[in-house]
């Protein structure tokens, strides 16, 4: 393992993936995605890289545990309570793998992710 092995998000240049969530978990809005993922381990389990969305709603239900750090725009995400928190640029935080609810696009969001996926 040597320095030239060292992934950084500014210098990758990594494959865009462009898509939308499921039709059926759309709720709101048109809400295209962009995703660039810059690292994945050997194992598959850990992933981290940039995402970007566009204004909508729609559900997630994370299997994954996800740290999250806004670099624009405003998010919505809502438990299945409906208890919200506003997402800003400069925020981080962790998704715990088992949460349910809802992530709304206020303003066009752009994120970087870091995802780790346990083994069942």
């Amino acid at each position: 393992m040597n320095i030239a092995q060292i992934v950084d998000f500014a210098t990758t240049s990594s494959p865009s993936e462009h898509y939308r969530p499921a039709a059926e978990k759309i709720l709101a809005g048109d809400p295209q995605q962009q995703v660039c993922n810059h690292y994945s381990s050997p194992c598959q389990q850990f992933h981290a890289g940039t995402w970007q969305g566009e204004p909508g709603l729609w559900r997630v239900n994370y299997s994954e545990h996800e740290y999250c750090e806004i670099l624009e725009g405003v998010s919505v995400l809502r438990d299945e309570q409906g208890q919200s928190k506003t997402l800003r640029a400069g925020d981080r935080f962790v998704i715990p793998a088992g949460f349910v609810g809802t992530w709304e696009v206020l303003e066009r969001c752009r994120k970087v992710y870091v995802m780790f996926e346990a083994t069942r």
